[in-house]
């Protein structure tokens, strides 16, 4: 890109004269409708990315021509959302949305427009977009269109709506939260007038499929500035989306360990996480329950007993209430049953604990349990971040040791019960678990013989081996 004008972090770029480098796919695109006696723009995200100096995810273009005149100018087309001006053009196997210039007409939901109007007015396309940094267009023969002075507001490090806030929030109310995203995305504040708007209308989340409320929280929870959750709380959107959170923002923690409310520890926990999906919201969940959980001793002191088991099981259900997938609500939730959970440290108590946690959970929980540390006051936080990395050793060391901590590590099988004529499916079960504490209790027990050898004694009545666990 050519620079010379204004600056943007440590990249010089020019409004008048510069030239963005398209990509040869998008250029092929824009030339073939140009050429045709179109108009055609590369719009929206891809261009505010350039001028960050970013590379682009995703290449939209806006064009004046129809969705049946952009369908007859290339042969492999996808019809995406021909009502909407939507045709995905597959470039080399490669697809890229092209839009023709609209106009939305009344929202009577909150959501969606009811009806869409062609326009061969490229303005009027870039007004009905949400904010600002969102509305400029670039091709190679016009340069950048900005009609909104959205490269002086990333230059500011703003988001501000197009036009009137109002009237773009109530268009789609999903524009709000996507205005915190974008403010952590981008480490951006929010202009004075699109906050007002927000904390106006932000009852109008509600209208908002869950679906596409997750896809925002999650964008936000693994931007660059998760402490954004504090503005969403502040501008009375999580009131309305996530008010376990507003509970937890509200919550005191008098106690030694502590030195936030309980929302506030949550939030620098979160920025303490590498921007992992799973952590992140880990993070965000961990201490879910504590404003349930809560009790207080006759010294004053907050106690919150219990708050990991039932902040699993409140998790679970905020992450149903806003249809998330198996895979996700299941990691996350087992994280937050056991991040509090601080076994002995030796080789048989963490055997243990890993079983008992789960294998899966490692070693995200010792991430898990930094950022909780490092998110509480100061009081023994070097000896608890010493605990973690004790714990994080030995855990290594069992892995480098090849210990057995499953069922299928061990030396014997069903199948092997089976032939000593043990039929019952219950039966087998119980006698491989009860061999798996013995090796838990001292792993050079996973041998083939000393295992056959306690399943005969365990069949003859005698006296076998038992591990501490059952002796206790």
């Amino acid at each position: 890109m050519k620079s010379g004008g204004w600056k943007i972090g440590n990249t010089v770029q020019s409004i008048k004269t510069y030239h963005i480098d398209l990509p040869e796919k998008v250029r092929f695109i824009l030339d073939r409708l140009l050429l045709n006696g179109y108009e055609a723009y590369a719009v929206g995200g891809c261009v505010r990315d350039i001028l960050l100096g970013k590379e682009p995810q995703d290449w939209d273009i806006t064009t004046s021509a129809k969705p049946m005149q952009v369908k007859a100018l290339f042969p492999h087309t996808i019809d995406t959302g021909l009502q909407h001006g939507t045709v995905t053009v597959i470039c080399r196997h490669e697809g890229f949305e092209v839009t023709t210039y609209r106009i939305d007409g009344e929202y009577g939901d909150g959501r969606h427009p009811n009806e869409v109007i062609f326009t061969p007015n490229l303005l009027e396309d870039l007004k009905r977009r949400d904010f600002t940094i969102n509305a400029m267009a670039y091709n190679d023969q016009h340069g950048l269109v900005d009609e909104f002075d959205g490269a002086s507001d990333l230059r500011r490090g703003i988001v501000r709506c197009v036009g009137n806030p109002s009237d773009r929030f109530h268009e789609d109310a999903l524009r709000m939260l996507r205005a915190v995203r974008f403010s952590g995305q981008l480490g951006f504040a929010i202009e004075k007038q699109t906050q007002e708007a927000v904390k106006s209308l932000a009852g109008n989340l509600d209208k908002i499929s869950a679906e596409r409320i997750q896809t925002e929280l999650v964008k936000l929870a693994t931007s660059p500035h998760p402490e954004q959750m504090r503005t969403l709380y502040e501008l009375g959107i999580t009131r309305v989306i996530l008010p376990e959170f507003d509970h937890m923002m509200e919550t005191e923690q008098n106690n030694p360990h502590h030195c936030y409310t309980v929302g506030e520890h949550t939030i620098h926990a979160m920025c303490n996480v590498i921007p992992d999906k799973v952590l992140r919201l880990t993070m965000m969940f961990h201490d879910i329950a504590k404003p349930l959980c809560r009790t207080t001793d006759e010294s004053g002191r907050d106690h919150f007993y219990g708050h990991p088991l039932m902040g699993a099981k409140i998790a679970r259900q905020i992450f149903r209430r806003l249809k998330f997938d198996r895979d996700t609500m299941d990691a996350v939730c087992a994280l937050v049953r056991w991040h509090d959970y601080n076994p002995a440290l030796t080789e048989k108590k963490v055997r243990r604990a890993m079983i008992e946690t789960g294998e899966a959970q490692y070693p995200s929980v010792f991430a898990v349990k930094r950022a909780d540390v490092l998110a509480q006051s100061s009081y023994k936080r070097q000896e608890k971040l010493d605990y973690v990395d004790e714990y994080e050793k030995i855990y290594h060391k069992i892995l480098e040791q090849g210990n057995c901590l499953s069922l299928k590590q061990l030396k014997v099988t069903g199948r092997d019960l089976k032939q000593l004529g043990i039929k019952q499916g219950k039966q087998i079960g119980d006698i491989l678990k009860m061999l798996l504490e013995q090796v838990v209790e001292d792993p050079d027990r996973n041998e083939r013989e000393y295992l056959l050898k306690q399943v005969r004694l365990y069949l003859d009545g005698d006296s076998y081996e038992k591990p501490e666990a059952e002796q206790s």
